[in-house]
């Protein structure tokens, strides 16, 4: 049902963009809920929790301060 959702945080994944975060908050609404695709009943529900599981996922990797040897490497790099 639910493929493994990658690492998005840097310096692992560089270069996520919102499309990677969409993709894997649309994976954690499936396994959480154990729908692939909601019915047309639920539907509304099952976007609302993608977006806020986007927004979330978004600013939870604006807000994470990565420390050690490999992020400064990544970041002298950029």
């Amino acid at each position: 049902m639910c493929r493994s959702i990658k690492t998005l945080r840097p310096p692992v994944t560089p270069d996520a963009s919102e499309e990677d975060f969409r993709a894997a908050a649309l994976q954690y609404v499936r396994k959480v809920s154990g729908f692939r695709a909601p019915a047309a009943h639920n539907r509304e529900a099952f976007d609302r929790a993608v977006d806020a599981v986007t927004e979330a996922t978004a600013r939870l990797l604006e807000e994470l301060e990565v420390r050690g040897a490999s992020a400064r490497t990544a970041q002298a790099s950029a």
